[in-house]
Parts: structure tokens; sequence; C-alpha cells
């Protein structure tokens, strides 16, 4: 029988889940409107790299670092402090923040070229591709403004208990980033600009969606410098390791920008969009899980209730792993299905779907690392501990980089892709292994027991469906036969699979059970 906490913990991952599910899809739509308008080319492989810039800014500054800081040290003043004071710490953030970050927007605008240079040396043999990313790049420099300042109201309302709204606002980013291109595209003699004004537009959209949910739990903004308030030096102290604790994937990404930068043209554009296909099911599952994890553990350590705590953890990880291996599996065995069924149309063809989906292959195997740090690290931070993690991943760092010079004379470009999920599994191996050094209690047997069936049932369940070929069946590759296709190899290997964890006993189907509000009669 569940605990009141499992089912808590499953209930609110379910709202974030079906909410990032939605915005996801809209994820999808998006880089299918950049595939079909822009391919992947020069100008897809300007932009990408030009936003990867303040990407990885956004998880040094927002939704990474920040956010994490900040939560553990906002809710811990609900439950001992009350709103007020909590509302008080809000508006010092939100102040610093804007100082802060308003002059690193301002800086960066200016040192483009050289931080385009450094990033993506490889565009400086292109005079025409390098200015071009260098005016993209000071455009959405812009938008790490309205994120930094959206992942502070998300974190308010997440320690509230509000996980809905939070988690739907980024799909009024995709909607920018959709709507724009496609109504502006004729009317831009470089049309890829539609796509940079797109990101400030939906920034815009995902900042003031989330306002009236403010409004309606008592929150109202004024603007209040105190860089020595108690809080605010707790949420420095905090965030300094975690800049690279938590933003280990984005540093990795960003090596592999730099050398996807020197080989074949359309490298970065065939990266970024398996990256994209491969985020889906992390942003529907682990960071959903992630997000709701992070404030229930910090309210645990708040109230010195180490056990709960660790049971927090073990539905966490255990219903992470449950969805994201099978998850993993079938992007691996049926990527190419997907990425021509996603992008392949216009001018994104034959080759580009399957150099994509090689780097998908690859990518495949670390979204159990990528998941599982989401959920992970956030117990570090909740017991103010941001410092192994900030070890552990300068340690994937470095596996990454020399996995990228070992791999890439093997499999090219798609070698940087292995090597960013091995660093990811290393680093999420990493985490969980250490965490017995801050909280006991930690079973490792139940979470090696559950991760072994969960990959031989995921795996069983996709060679069954590779056995069966629903595409030979339906004998077509027409929009609807992919449709079809694609949706009975989900479908199938989803029904297998969940057959053989009730066959194996594994009890992440209750849990899977209470996710989707089912209740066994």
């Amino acid at each position: 029988m569940e605990n009141r906490s499992e089912k808590s913990l499953a209930a609110s991952a379910g709202k974030v889940s079906g909410a990032t599910a939605f915005s996801r899809v809209l994820g999808l739509v998006r880089e299918q409107v950049v595939a079909y308008l822009f391919g992947a080319g020069m100008a897809t492989d300007a932009f990408v790299a030009a936003f990867r810039i303040p990407n990885l800014l956004r998880d040094l500054f927002a939704e990474g670092a920040l956010s994490s800081a900040f939560v553990p040290v906002f809710k811990e003043k609900i439950v001992k402090d009350g709103k007020a004071e909590a509302f008080r710490l809000a508006n010092l953030t939100i102040s610093g923040l804007l100082f802060i970050v308003g002059a690193v927007v301002a800086v960066g605008i200016i040192a483009s070229p050289a931080i385009v240079y450094v990033s993506a040396k490889g565009f400086a043999a292109d005079p025409g591709k390098f200015v071009l990313t260098v005016s993209l790049t000071r455009i959405m420099f812009i938008y790490l403004l309205m994120v930094s300042v959206s992942a502070v109201f998300m974190g308010i309302l997440n320690s509230v208990g509000r996980f809905g709204i939070p988690a739907l606002s980024p799909a009024l980013f995709n909607v920018g980033m959709i709507l724009t291109p496609l109504l502006l595209f004729q009317y831009f003699s470089i049309p890829i600009y539609t796509l940079a004004v797109g990101v400030i537009i939906g920034g815009i959209g995902q900042l003031v969606f989330q306002i009236p949910a403010l409004l309606r739990i008592g929150y109202r903004f004024k603007f209040m410098l105190n860089f020595a308030d108690a809080g605010i030096r707790r949420i420095l102290r905090l965030i300094s390791p975690m800049i690279l604790g938590l933003s280990a994937s984005r540093i990795n990404i960003l090596i592999n920008t730099l050398l996807a930068s020197l080989l074949i043209e359309g490298a970065m554009s065939y990266l970024n969009f398996a990256y994209r296909l491969m985020h889906f099911p992390l942003g529907v599952f682990g960071v959903a899980v992630g997000t709701v994890t992070l404030p229930k553990v910090s309210a645990d350590a708040a109230r010195d209730d180490v056990s709960q705590l660790v049971r927090t953890f073990r539905e966490a990880i255990g219903l992470t792993m449950f969805l994201v291996i099978p998850s993993a599996v079938y992007l691996a065995g049926f990527g190419d299905d997907l990425v021509r069924l996603i992008y392949q149309r216009g001018a994104f063809g034959a080759e580009a779907t399957s150099q994509t989906a090689k780097a998908l292959y690859f990518y495949a195997f670390g979204l159990v690392g990528f998941a599982g740090v989401r959920v992970a690290a956030p117990v570090y931070y909740a017991l103010d501990d941001a410092k192994r993690p900030m070890f552990y991943s300068i340690i994937s760092v470095a596996v990454n980089v020399a996995l990228n010079f070992a791999l890439i004379p093997v499999w090219g470009f798609a070698g940087l892709a292995a090597a960013t999920s091995a660093a990811g599994l290393t680093n999420v191996i990493l985490l969980i292994y250490n965490m017995k050094k801050k909280v006991a209690g930690i079973d490792y047997i139940y979470i090696i027991s559950t991760v072994v069936k969960i990959v031989l049932g995921s795996v069983a369940a996709m060679l069954v469906i590779k056995l069966i070929d629903p595409e030979m069946l339906i004998g077509t590759r027409n929009l609807p036969g992919k449709i079809l296709t694609v949706g009975l190899q989900i479908g199938g290997m989803g029904i297998i699979y969940l057959g053989l964890m009730r066959l194996l006993k594994v009890g992440e189907v209750n849990k899977l059970l209470a996710l989707l509000r089912i209740k066994k009669k």
C-alpha cells in the first residue's frame, strides 16, 4: 500500500507531467516548423549556436542553479517564518536578479563576437555565418532577463503546491517560436531572424502567463535590493557551486557546439534536432518528477525529517526510472521512424533524417542519466550541500571532453552525443552512490534490482515489436502510415512493458496508476 507521500508525489508529478507533455508537444511542433522552413543548413546552425549561449546562461541564472538554490531557502521561510517573510525573500531575489542579469545581458550583447568565436570557433572560417550568429546572439541575450524572472515565479508557485501553471508556462514560449516565423517568414530578407524574434515574444508570454496565479496566492512584487539579507546570502552561497553542479549537461553541450562547428555542415543541426526529441521524455517524466521532488525534500529537510526525505527520494527515483528507461529504449530502437515522422518534410530530407537518427540513438543512452540528475541533485540541495554535485559534475565534464576526442574519429558528430550521454550517466551514478554520505537508509538493493527489471522488460518489449515490424505490416510511408507505425510501436511496446513489469512485480506499476489517477477496485 502506498503511503500518503507517495500518492502526493505521484499526483503532483502527474499534473506537472501533463502540462509539460503539452508544452513538449508544442516544442516538437516548433522543431518541425524550424525543420520545414530552414532545414539543417548554415542558417539553422547559426541559430542553434546563438541560442545555446543564452540557454547555458539560463541554467546558471534561471531554471537550473537559481531555482534549485531559491526553492529550498524559500520553502524553509514558508515553513518557519510564514508567507509574508517568504514573499519578502522572493522580492529581494527578483530585484537582485534584475540588477545582476541586466548587467550580464548588457555585457553579453557587447561581447557577442568574442563569445561566438570561443563557443563556435569553426564558424570564423565563414564570415557570413559568423556575423549572422553574432547578430542572432545579441537579439536572444534579452531572453535571459525574462526567463530568469520567470524561473523565480515558477519557484514561488511550486513551493506553495501550485505546479500546473508553472509547468504550462513554457508552452507560451513555444507558441511564440511557432507563430512568429510562420507569420513573418516572408517579410524578412533573412528569415532566420524570425526565430530570434520568436524567442523574445515567447519569453514575454512565459513570464506574463504566471502573473495571475501569483496574484491569487497573495504575492505582490516590490523592488528592494539588499544583498546582505541572510536569505539572499544563503542563496548566493548555494548557487555558486550549483552553477556547475546542475549545469553539467549544458556545459557538455557547449563543448559539443564548439567541436560540432569544426565538423560537417549541418552537424550542429542534426545534434540539436536529435537532442530535442530526447528532451521530450526527459521533460515529461524526468523534469516533472524533479520539479515536484525539490520542494518536497526541501520541506522534509526543513522539518529535519530525514526518514521522510529518504522515502521521497526512493519514490521519485523509482518513478523516474520506470518512465524514462522504456522511453530511452524506444528512442534507441525506433529513432529513425520517429525522426522521419517528426521532421522529414520541406527542406529536411532523407539524408538529414538518417544523420539525426544516428545522433538520437546515442542520446537515448543518456536519458536515464539526465533524468536521474534532476531527481538526485535536489536531495543534496535540500540538505544545504551544493559542493558534492559540483564536484561530480566536474568529473562528468571531464568524461565528456575525453570521450569527445576518443569517439569523434569513430562515429563522427554522433560521437559527441555518445560522449554527452556517458557524462550524464557518470553524473547520476556518482550522485546516487555517494548519497549515503549525506543520509542513512538509501536502499541501493531496491534501486539496482528495480532498474535491472525495468531494463530487461523494456528491451524485451522493444525486441518483440521489432519482430512484429509494424512498418512492414502497414506497408506505406505516407504521413498516415508514419503516424500509425509510430503509434503502434509506442502503444504495443507500452502494453508489453507494463505486462512484464506486473509479471516481474515492479512496484512502480501501482505508482503509475496513481500518477494517472486510476484507482484499483
